[in-house]
Parts: C-alpha cells; sequence; structure tokens
C-alpha cells in the first residue's frame, strides 16, 4: 500500500513524496525517500503512550492516525499577517494554495490505503476491536478532505478579491489620470491658441491680453475641477 506523504524541508516548504507501506507475517516495513515528521516522533510517542502496536497491523493504524493528526495540525496553521502589500497577499494566498492541494492528495491517498486495508481486515475478520480503529481513521480522513474543499473555495474566494481590490486600485490610479487630463485640457488649449505667431491676432496688442489669456486658463481648469468634484469623482 502506496500513501503521498509530506514532510517539511530546511525552507519550512512541504515535500511531498510517495511511502510505501508492506505487511508481511505481522511485520511492517515501510519505504520511503524522505522523513514525514510522523515518522520521526511515531517511536518516542509509542513508547508514552500505550498504543497497543502488538503486530505490525497496530503500528501501521498508529502511523496513519498520527499522519492524519499531523495533517490537521498543518491545516490549523496560523496564517501570517502583514503588511497591506498586495503583492505578498498574491504570494502568501499561492502558497496556501499549493499547501492546501499538497494534503488534499495526501488525505486522498490515506483515505485509499485505509479503505484497501479496512477491506482485507473485513474479509480476514481480524481483530474487531482494530477494524474500529480503521473506520473511525477513515472518517476522520474524509471530514479532513471535506475541510480541507473548504479551506480550498475560501482560498479562491480571498484570491478573487485581492484580484478585485488590485483592479480597483489600477482603476482609481486611471480615474486620477483621466481627471488631470480633464483639468489640464483647455487651459493647454487656451495657451496654444494664444501661442500661435500669426501676423493678423487682434489679441497681440492688447495690453490686458496676458493677464486675460492667464485668467482663462486659470478658470477653464477650475471649472472641470469644481465639475468633478461635485458629481463625487473626486
Amino acid at each position: 500500500m502506496t500513501a503521498t506523504l509530506p514532510a517539511r524541508t530546511d525552507t519550512d516548504d512541504l515535500l511531498m513524496g510517495p511511502v510505501t507501506f508492506v505487511l508481511a507475517s505481522g511485520k511492517l516495513i515501510t519505504v520511503r525517500y524522505h522523513e514525514p515528521r510522523a515518522f520521526r516522533t511515531f517511536p518516542q510517542r509509542a513508547e508514552k503512550v500505550s498504543l497497543g502496536c502488538a503486530d505490525g497491523e497496530d503500528v501501521l493504524v498508529a502511523l496513519l492516525e498520527a499522519t492524519v493528526d499531523r495533517l490537521a495540525d498543518i491545516h490549523e496553521g496560523p496564517a501570517a499577517g502583514g503588511k497591506r502589500d498586495l503583492n505578498k497577499v498574491l504570494q502568501r494566498i499561492g502558497r496556501k494554495g499549493d499547501l492546501g492541494s499538497h494534503i488534499r492528495d495526501s488525505l486522498v491517498s490515506i483515505q485509499r490505503v485505509a479503505g484497501f486495508f479496512g477491506h482485507v481486515e473485513a474479509q480476514q475478520k481480524n481483530d474487531k476491536e482494530l477494524r474500529g480503529r480503521i473506520k473511525t481513521l477513515t472518517r476522520d480522513v474524509q471530514s479532513l478532505t471535506d475541510h480541507s474543499s473548504f479551506l480550498s473555495q475560501k482560498i479562491t474566494f480571498l484570491l478573487d478579491a485581492t484580484l478585485g481590490m488590485i483592479s480597483i486600485e489600477q482603476s482609481n490610479v486611471i480615474k486620477i489620470f483621466t481627471i488631470a487630463a480633464g483639468v489640464f485640457l483647455p487651459p493647454t488649449l487656451i495657451a496654444s491658441i494664444y501661442g500661435m505667431n500669426f501676423v493678423h491676432m487682434p489679441e497681440l496688442r492688447w495690453v490686458y491680453g496676458y493677464p486675460l489669456a492667464c485668467l482663462l486658463m486659470l478658470l477653464s481648469a477650475i471649472l472641470p475641477w469644481w465639475w468633478f468634484r461635485r458629481r463625487g469623482w473626486l
């Protein structure tokens, strides 16, 4: 029987790898190329607590129970807070989504192992208490799988909400530039008209031509700004 189990790396990421359980003559052999934490802590736990590990079947069930408990602890890990940096928020959401998918894959593989193991034990009519533990383990895995699906939906919601906030911020920036262009466009038009160097321009010889042009540019900038404020766009 093979299950995909997680192990922490030096960078605190999850390393997923297959673990094969071989039961033969009451003995349990595991084939693995990484070290899940449940496997490291299980011997000390088995020495301190009476887990009833009399043979390989009992050890397998206890190992699977410890692994499921470890997956539940990883799921219940606190979310890291931080400043309102949407780029970092997206990175954290991506890591949480990746973690959730890894845990879900592991739970599905454990459920398959528990289902097959329980079927074999039922056919051989072995220890009734052991079969009850396997059924309890299967229910625990199913409940964790359902919880993982809920968290996956929540992560998807957070991702959509974060992307929506990014879109709102981008829209606000574009709105500011649009309003600025609308405010400064009429003064630019007036300055362009009176900046032309045609000979026959009556305003060129006016004494108050320059102050009038400045006043028109100021008014043409204030009026659009007032209109935008009145409409609630600013």
